[in-house]
């Protein structure tokens, strides 16, 4: 279930909670995953809440479909993170003497409560509840999955294995979508364009299990299937997780880490020839681009806060956000949940949402469209962060 800390406990599926003064972690804590997972979170809150949808700058905007933009990143890195972190977390207990069926029963339990937080988040009255639209699928209920499949193949494979489970995903993945006939259209790329919005087998499931239920009415970008290239990218980090664990010198990971990233960016490039880069339907184009550049990313973080040891004051704001994740994705919906939801009277009378008023209100100061946006992003982003850093005060930290 939920736990409440306020002494140095393992926090969620990193590690410990780190020293409140933000310089030295405490035993087993890994600063530099807890500043990626932070960066990601405050990524998260800045691309969710735009001034304007439409009016936003470039790079925290999501990419319609084909193609990608920075805030593409973010989710990815989340997955990234959960496979590194679960290599930490195992490996610590079956040294202390836990089975691999004690864990996963663990694991399992907190599936259950990550997919159960998605649902009430999605549900939740602040949002706007309607049980006749009531989504289903979500962002937390996606990593609880990966979770999930990644951790019976840490416990009950070697490495081997996994990088056979990480080629069958995306392998298999293109396969499916290029050579499986779509019910009702025909097979992509010879009846129907191939990964077409609504023509692909991807939202034709999830019509089929959620009509009604989607995100985007006619698909879902946390689709069944598009899950399993999802499983993939966790499994890059927990391969990232083998080599970090491992003997080799600080040098040596770091500079693998640099390389393989750089060989995954490119690959994905390459593949999107083929199989073009696409966040909505999780593309193994997308699973390789995006999982190198986190694997980039990390060995700059690594190079810089555990080779170099440069840490201090600057990393508490971003560990703030780092070390209660889970909280900072509830606080997130405290923010668009009542700016989507909850309205004001306009000028001319008629009823518009908290969000859409403080955009209106934001440009009358003279601000352009995107710089009105990008500072209703930052509110948001320091909302939260002000909610969290009560918590890190307080030494409050929330794992499930």
């Amino acid at each position: 279930m939920w736990s409440i800390m306020t002494t140095a406990q393992p926090l969620s599926v990193a590690t410990q909670p780190l020293a409140a003064d933000g310089k030295k972690p405490s035993s087993g804590r890994f600063v530099y995953l807890d500043i990626f997972r932070g960066l990601a979170v405050a990524g998260m809150i800045l691309v969710d809440n735009p001034g304007s949808d439409d009016g936003a700058y470039w790079p925290i905007k999501h990419a319609e479909w084909n193609g990608w933009t920075p805030a593409d990143f973010i989710f990815p890195s989340f997955l990234f993170l959960v496979g590194v972190s679960m290599v930490f977390s195992f490996s610590a207990r079956l040294r202390r003497g836990e089975s691999r069926q004690q864990i996963l029963f663990h694991v399992f339990r907190r599936s259950l409560i990550l997919i159960a937080i998605g649902l009430l988040v999605n549900a939740s009255p602040i949002i706007g509840l309607d049980l006749h639209t009531w989504r289903f699928e979500g962002v937390t209920q996606r990593i609880a999955l990966c979770y999930l499949a990644a951790a019976i193949l840490v416990l009950w494979s070697n490495r081997r294995g996994q990088w056979i489970a990480l080629g069958a995903c995306l392998v298999g993945y293109w396969m499916i979508m290029r050579f499986v006939p779509v019910p009702g259209f025909g097979v992509p790329g010879r009846d129907i364009s191939f990964i077409d919005p609504d023509r692909n087998l991807v939202a034709w499931l999830d019509r089929k299990l959620f009509t009604g239920h989607l995100y985007n009415v006619t698909r879902d970008p946390e689709g069944i299937i598009s899950t399993i290239p999802a499983i993939a990218t966790t499994l890059m980090g927990v391969l990232t997780g083998h080599l970090l664990l491992s003997e080799k010198k600080s040098s040596i990971k770091a500079t693998r880490m640099l390389l393989i990233g750089v060989l995954g960016v490119t690959s994905g490039l390459i593949w999107n020839f083929w199989f073009p880069i696409n966040k909505n339907l999780w593309t193994s184009s997308f699973v390789l681009f995006t999982g190198g550049f986190a694997l980039v990313f990390l060995a700059f973080l690594y190079w810089v806060l555990e080779i170099k040891q440069w840490r201090g004051p600057w990393t508490m704001p971003i560990l703030v956000f780092g070390v209660n994740a889970i909280v900072g994705f509830v606080a997130d919906s405290l923010v668009y949940g009542p700016g989507y939801s909850f309205t004001v009277k306009g000028h001319n009378g008629t009823a518009i949402s908290w969000h859409d008023a403080a955009q209106v209100r934001l440009v009358s100061f003279g601000l352009s469209e995107a710089n009105a946006s990008l500072v209703y992003s930052l509110a948001a982003v320091l909302f939260c962060w002000i909610l969290l850093w009560f918590m890190w005060r307080k030494r409050i930290f929330i794992k499930v």
